[in-house]
Protein backbone atom coordinates (compact mmCIF):
# COMPACT_ATOMS: atom_id res chain seq x y z
CA UNK A 1 0.00 0.00 0.00
CA UNK A 2 1.56 3.38 -0.43
CA UNK A 3 0.69 6.27 1.83
CA UNK A 4 -1.90 7.65 -1.20
CA UNK A 5 -3.79 4.75 -0.15
CA UNK A 6 -3.64 5.39 3.27
CA UNK A 7 -4.65 8.99 3.54
CA UNK A 8 -7.48 8.33 1.20
CA UNK A 9 -9.20 5.30 3.32
CA UNK A 10 -11.75 7.05 5.73
CA UNK A 11 -12.25 5.50 9.54
CA UNK A 12 -14.81 6.01 10.39
CA UNK A 13 -18.32 4.98 12.34
CA UNK A 14 -19.87 3.35 9.16
CA UNK A 15 -16.51 1.57 8.86
CA UNK A 16 -16.71 0.02 11.92
CA UNK A 17 -20.17 -1.13 12.25
CA UNK A 18 -19.31 -2.49 9.35
CA UNK A 19 -16.82 -4.29 10.94
CA UNK A 20 -17.83 -8.59 11.87
CA UNK A 21 -18.60 -9.05 15.19
CA UNK A 22 -15.84 -11.17 17.19
CA UNK A 23 -16.65 -13.91 18.96
CA UNK A 24 -16.70 -13.80 22.64
CA UNK A 25 -14.05 -15.13 24.57
CA UNK A 26 -13.73 -18.56 26.05
CA UNK A 27 -14.47 -16.58 29.60
CA UNK A 28 -17.03 -14.96 28.32
CA UNK A 29 -18.95 -18.27 27.79
CA UNK A 30 -18.41 -20.24 30.75
CA UNK A 31 -19.84 -17.44 32.21
CA UNK A 32 -23.01 -16.92 30.43
CA UNK A 33 -23.16 -20.88 30.47
CA UNK A 34 -22.88 -20.95 34.13
CA UNK A 35 -25.03 -17.91 34.70
CA UNK A 36 -27.98 -19.47 32.47
CA UNK A 37 -28.14 -21.84 35.11
CA UNK A 38 -27.54 -20.22 38.28
CA UNK A 39 -27.57 -16.68 37.88
CA UNK A 40 -25.34 -14.13 40.04
CA UNK A 41 -27.37 -12.33 43.09
CA UNK A 42 -27.39 -8.93 42.93
CA UNK A 43 -24.36 -6.66 43.88
CA UNK A 44 -24.44 -3.24 45.57
CA UNK A 45 -22.45 -0.95 43.61
CA UNK A 46 -20.03 -0.02 46.41
CA UNK A 47 -19.30 -2.16 49.05
CA UNK A 48 -19.80 -1.57 52.97
CA UNK A 49 -16.54 0.03 54.37
CA UNK A 50 -14.57 -3.34 55.94
CA UNK A 51 -13.39 -2.30 59.70
CA UNK A 52 -9.38 -2.20 59.91
CA UNK A 53 -7.69 -3.08 63.17
CA UNK A 54 -9.40 -3.99 66.45
CA UNK A 55 -13.09 -3.05 66.94
CA UNK A 56 -12.62 -1.24 69.96
CA UNK A 57 -9.75 1.21 68.59
CA UNK A 58 -10.05 4.65 68.03
CA UNK A 59 -8.31 6.75 64.74
CA UNK A 60 -6.56 9.16 67.37
CA UNK A 61 -4.93 6.02 69.55
CA UNK A 62 -2.56 4.99 66.00
CA UNK A 63 -1.41 8.74 65.96
CA UNK A 64 -0.40 9.06 69.40
CA UNK A 65 1.39 5.96 69.50
CA UNK A 66 2.92 6.64 66.29
CA UNK A 67 3.76 10.31 67.34
CA UNK A 68 4.42 8.94 71.30
CA UNK A 69 7.61 6.60 69.43
CA UNK A 70 8.92 9.18 67.17
CA UNK A 71 9.76 11.27 70.25
CA UNK A 72 11.06 8.68 72.17
CA UNK A 73 13.78 8.10 69.64
CA UNK A 74 14.33 11.55 69.20
CA UNK A 75 14.97 11.67 73.19
CA UNK A 76 16.75 8.47 73.44
CA UNK A 77 19.49 9.71 70.59
CA UNK A 78 19.44 12.78 72.44
CA UNK A 79 20.64 11.36 75.52
CA UNK A 80 22.76 9.05 73.81
CA UNK A 81 25.00 11.87 72.58
CA UNK A 82 24.72 11.28 69.00
CA UNK A 83 24.46 14.77 66.92
CA UNK A 84 26.04 16.32 64.08
CA UNK A 85 29.88 16.32 64.09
Amino acid sequence: MSERDDEEREFDLRWADGAAHKEPSARARMLAARWKENPPGPVPFRAEPEHRGSAGRRPWVSTVLVLGCVVAVILLLGYAGVGPY
